[in-house]
């Protein structure tokens, strides 16, 4: 039941602004004793009710939030301040539907209140709702037509809904109230011009775009932007002349942009053109800019027979000559021509066996040094080409690593290149020996050191993997565990959940792909802080990009790796439910042709069950230990990290419904990653289990028609007939599958 508000005197009323602003401070302990200063006075006031479950929440007490929250209305359900709240909490959740509903009854309270205009807005645009994201901004520029960055949320709101006249229409009108010519330093003007530009392009009216953008381009100090804009419509709008001119501009700022000279090619007509009319196009390029590397390694794309022969031995003596380390990345795309890749490997032998270049060319080398520094780029070239899946032959690659070695034992990268023959090899445990090595040779070098853990988490040695990642993190109360997840280390959690899915302790794997998970969702949150940033600084182009790169978020390498691991896992726990007490190994000591029997799986079950107990005491252990050598710390709450209550994913493992949670993880691989084969095995795999026949059937015509040699695919066939042939299958199912897959089946 609603109580009388009192009404806080000067006093408290200056002490509730302080607890507004100690939370948005982050002075949580600070505004938490500001509140209870003015509740010990006034107990039922619904506005510092509010703002103290806004603080606890914000300390990891969730339920005690809501339900003072939920006090707070009662208190007053009259109070903006109190929806505003109910919408934050429930913000924080991530339950944004609620969310709104609350910023908008708060809005009927109070009308003009920015802060909740802006929070509804923000959410809106979130969620992609458009057209409430269209209203929102719409309000909020009729409150204060005076600001900029109303004007450019509209038009961003109307771009994003697809109206690119309506966005247009809004720039045009702000530039049309201006009172004076911004100048040319005017960043957020100029900006606001280009994104003016970008809209009318997108809306297909190239030709328009290309005369605003010279009427207005000149005056724009965003010149490179410019240049690309102009001779990419040139382009589009096929004045190949002046395309080529346009590019040839591009190419003189800077010459080693690849996609300069795809378009100064495309725009002479010479994309799809003769052998010869591309090399003598790349000959001049390549006088005209005798620093950049591009000309000359583009003319081996186009070269062919002793022409290429012939470029192909320039082109490598002059880099094994400066001894870069990245010819063979360079070179590599050529090897899947085979008569290219014949040629290469036979000069670079020949380098090998004189041990230096050949005079054709008039290329000679003066001193023993640089002999040297000529052989070794060589050896070094011939041993990442024979551990190249493409030239393959492993026992070479390794004896080219071993005379690098005895050239310089120091060298990082020599025995990188043997460690990579070894994992190829198979050998994964000698490959990380090697790594490791490697490493120590170069101790402040990251990058070396992130090989040898994902060395070592390749060949199951996690322990080894997270003491050598320890070395570049702080190591502080989370531990480098904890540092790694922090840092987003998503290479790191990835390798490692695969590694703990290789040996079956599902509840480490499980937890290391919802680490994951949970960093693409942080990801995800971040547009939050740009909502506002964004606008304010004026990064309109930037920010529209940054949205559009967002929605497809999923679709990157780094989560469908970890999403197909983590449905491979749980469909592994569906199939043997004992595995979440611990590994169960498969097979009696290690072979493949002699399975457990019932009595043998039942004592390795209680094994698994002695060694998880065991591991879950050490960590018990562990943390108390840590937790009584360290002094409570005296920052603020926020700061001191949350403790992970299940670090071993108990309770992940301990699901009753594997196949439902396994979904979660596979919907978005279906909706960003459909062409993926793994993606499309691992949806059969999901679906025949939960019985779901039409949706494996279409798992399976994806799968045929993506891969038609995919080895797994006729057990696949196999499996689903088996299903079919079922007398608890639906007839009319079973009409549609033969119907749609027959000639499959």
């Amino acid at each position: 039941m609603a109580q009388a508000q009192p009404q806080l005197s000067n006093k408290d009323g200056a002490l509730f602004r302080q607890v507004v602003r100690h939370f948005e401070n982050k002075q949580y302990k600070k505004g938490l004793k500001a509140a209870e200063q003015i509740l010990r006075k006034h107990p039922n006031h619904a506005d510092t009710q509010a703002m103290k479950a806004l603080i606890i929440n914000s300390q990891g007490h969730t339920e005690e939030a809501f339900a003072l929250a939920k006090i707070a209305l009662n208190n007053n359900m009259k109070s903006h301040v109190c929806w505003h709240v109910y919408g934050l909490l429930y913000r924080a959740e991530k339950n944004f539907e609620e969310a709104i509903k609350a910023y908008k009854f708060a809005l009927r309270l109070e009308p003009d209140s920015a802060p909740i205009q802006r929070d509804l807005a923000h959410l809106q645009i979130q969620m992609r709702d458009y057209e409430g994201y269209i209203s929102s901004r719409r309000n909020m520029l009729q409150q204060k037509p005076g600001i900029r960055q109303n004007w450019t949320a509209l038009a961003i709101a109307h771009h994003l809904a697809g109206n690119y006249e309506d966005a247009q229409n809004v720039l045009t009108t702000f530039e049309d109230t201006l009172k004076t010519k911004p100048n040319r330093n005017d960043i957020e003007h100029w900006e606001a011009v280009l994104y003016k530009n970008y809209i009318i392009a997108e809306s297909g009216e190239v030709e328009k775009a290309l005369d605003h953008l010279d009427a207005v381009g000149k005056k724009s100090p965003d010149v490179q932007g410019v240049l690309e804009m102009r001779a990419d419509y040139l382009a589009r709008l096929g004045r190949k002349s002046e395309a080529e001119a346009a590019y040839a501009l591009l190419l003189d700022r800077n010459s080693d942009n690849s996609a300069y000279y795809d378009g100064y090619i495309d725009a002479k007509g010479l994309k799809d053109g003769p052998a010869l009319d591309l090399k003598v196009a790349y000959e001049q390029l390549a006088d005209k800019y005798p620093k950049a590397d591009l000309p000359r390694r583009r003319l081996l794309d186009v070269l062919s027979g002793q022409d290429f022969t012939n470029a192909a031995e320039v082109y490598l003596q002059k880099f094994f000559q400066k001894g870069v380390p990245s010819t063979f990345a360079n070179i590599k795309q050529l090897y899947t021509d085979s008569d290219k890749r014949g040629r290469i490997q036979s000069l670079v032998e020949g380098y090998a066996s004189s041990k230096g270049p050949s005079q054709t060319n008039g290329i000679s080398i003066n001193g023993d040094q640089d002999k040297s520094h000529f052989e070794a780029s060589v050896l070094y070239f011939l041993a990442q080409h024979y551990n190249y899946k493409l030239s393959r032959d492993l026992d070479r690659a390794l004896d080219y690593a071993d005379k690098l070695i005895q050239l310089d034992p120091k060298s990082v990268d020599y025995h990188s290149v043997k460690a990579r023959a070894y994992k190829h090899k198979g050998d994964l445990v000698k490959a990380a020996e090697v790594m490791d090595y490697a490493r120590s040779l170069d101790e402040k070098d990251r990058a070396i050191n992130t090989k040898s853990a994902k060395y070592q988490l390749r060949a199951d040695q996690n322990e080894k993997a997270l003491e050598t990642a320890s070395m570049f993190t702080q190591n502080k109360s989370g531990g480098p565990l904890g540092d790694l997840i922090d840092m987003q280390a998503v290479w790191y959690l990835t390798e490692d959940g695969k590694s703990y899915l290789r040996q079956r302790k599902l509840g480490l794997a499980l937890k290391r792909f919802h680490q994951v998970l949970a960093v693409f969702e942080i990801w995800q949150d971040d547009q939050f802080d740009f909502h506002n940033f964004s606008l304010r600084k004026g990064m309109i182009r930037a920010y529209v990009d940054m949205l559009r790169w967002e929605d497809r978020l999923r679709d990157h390498p780094f989560f469908s790796s970890a999403a197909i691991s983590a449905v491979h896992a749980y469909i592994l726990l569906f199939d043997n439910p004992d595995l979440q007490h611990g590994p169960i190994p498969l097979t009696v000591n290690g072979n493949a042709s002699a399975e457990l029997n019932a009595a043998e799986r039942k004592k390795a079950l209680k094994k698994a069950k002695r060694e998880q107990e065991k591991m879950e005491k050490a960590e018990a252990d562990k943390k108390a230990a840590q937790k009584a050598a360290k002094p409570t710390p005296k920052s603020e709450d926020v700061d001191a990290k949350k403790e992970d209550k299940d670090p071993f994913g108990k309770t992940l493992v301990e699901t009753k419904e594997p196949l439902k949670d396994a979904s979660k993880f596979l919907a978005p691989l279906l909706e960003f990653n459909h062409q993926s084969v793994e993606v499309q095995a691992a949806a059969f795999e999901l679906y025949i289990r939960k019985r779901k026949f039409l949706l494996a059937t279409k798992a399976l015509l994806a799968l045929n028609s993506l891969d038609s040699s995919y080895e797994k695919l006729p057990q696949y066939k196999q499996r689903l007939k088996e299903a079919l042939s079922g007398k608890d299958v639906d007839e009319k199912v079973s009409q549609i599958v033969k119907l749609e897959a027959k000639d499959l089946l």
